[in-house]
């Protein structure tokens, strides 16, 4: 299976070191807006051939799989392309500047018979895992509300973000709602079903910024905090509120309660915790099998990426469809929840969505 990777930056840290744990895997192209990034991974995973142009790796190369970690911006035209090349496509998250782009993208890539995934990897996780089946049990009981918050200081100082960076412009797709949201809104969605209805806000809470080298003054136009509550079909309500501008980090906290128990897991030392209604909390922590596999990075992102890609390399071995992860279907779903987001910032009310389409 032929692999090409569009985004030096997080190949390296995850696609690369987790993709030598795929059988069949072999990446014979990597492409970055910088040539000498392309260059660097390559050499260091033995990719032969570099490209500073995405379009130019499309064109030289038959590739079976394309993997998409670019700029939100670029992924609905380099998924476009690369399914028009004869690719199965994973894209990362968000899925795309907004809800029209994602469904152009499910649209071509069902019209063209190829699989499509959105690298939501916690869906991999046996942690995360373990409530999806839990909630679907009905161990838990009736859903009634979650708590998420996700609380960092990455962003509190204003120099602390070098001008130009994608992820504090919205132009280019940054912000928190995107790059943190999307994974909530997919977790929440996996959990209890379809959103009905969305309230929230994404703001901009320190707009004026400095270069972290040169101390230049520069804008930044994308959300440093959002938070939305959502109303799921079943009657649960879900809260989700994320900052990258406290002064100090938090982290990832998730509370999911139900009329017959309670579940509580915390990102920094990944403990799941569940008691029955009027017990006390036993710890059910699963243990990740490919935490322990060389050459991967550390956390939880990292190492659920290879469940990921073995899945999709699989799906695309045996010519069948995949049976676990976020498909596009999954990320127009998710995108309509951060446009409704956005939506709701403006007009400061909720956002009714659409059925979701099966």
């Amino acid at each position: 299976m032929k692999v090409g990777i569009v985004g030096a930056s997080f190949a390296r840290a995850a696609y690369l070191p987790a993709l030598r744990h795929v059988p069949g895997a072999e990446v014979i192209a990597l492409a970055s807006g910088r040539l000498d990034s392309a260059r660097s991974a390559a050499a260091e995973f033995d990719i032969p051939h570099a490209y500073d142009d995405w379009q130019a790796m499309l064109d030289g190369q038959r590739l079976d799989l394309v993997l998409i970690a670019t700029p939100t911006d670029l992924h609905a035209p380099i998924t476009l392309a690369a399914l028009e090349q004869g690719a199965h496509v994973l894209c990362e998250k968000p899925t795309a500047m907004d809800a029209a782009e994602a469904e152009q993208m499910l649209e071509h890539a069902e019209a063209l018979g190829r699989l499509h995934m959105i690298d939501h990897e916690l869906r991999f996780n046996p942690n995360r895992a373990k409530v999806a089946s839990m909630i679907a049990a009905g161990e838990l009981g009736e859903i009634r509300h979650v708590n998420i918050a996700n609380i960092g200081a990455s962003w509190a100082d204003p120099a602390s973000r070098p001008k130009g960076d994608w992820w504090s412009l919205a132009e280019h797709g940054g912000g928190r709602l995107g790059a943190n949201g999307s994974h909530q809104v997919d977790m929440l969605r996996w959990w209890l079903g379809p959103v009905a209805s969305v309230v929230g806000q994404a703001l901009t809470v320190i707009p004026d910024r400095r270069d972290k080298k040169t101390g230049e003054p520069w804008t930044a136009t994308a959300d440093d905090l959002a938070y939305f509550t959502l109303e799921m079909q079943s009657g649960a309500l879900a809260q989700v509120f994320m900052s990258g501008v406290a002064a100090n980090n938090i982290g990832n906290l998730t509370q999911v309660f139900g009329s017959k128990g309670t579940i509580l897991l915390d990102n920094d030392d990944e403990k799941l915790l569940f008691a029955k209604a009027g017990g006390s909390f036993e710890d059910i922590t699963q243990p990740d099998p490919n935490a322990d596999l060389p050459g991967l990075n550390k956390g939880i992102w990292n190492v659920s990426v290879v469940g990921a890609l073995r899945e999709l390399s699989s799906a695309i071995t045996d010519g069948r469809k995949l049976k676990a992860g976020a498909t596009f279907f999954d990320g127009l779903a998710n995108q309509r929840v951060l446009d409704a987001v956005k939506q709701s910032t403006a007009s400061r009310a909720w956002v009714d969505l659409p059925a979701e389409r099966q």
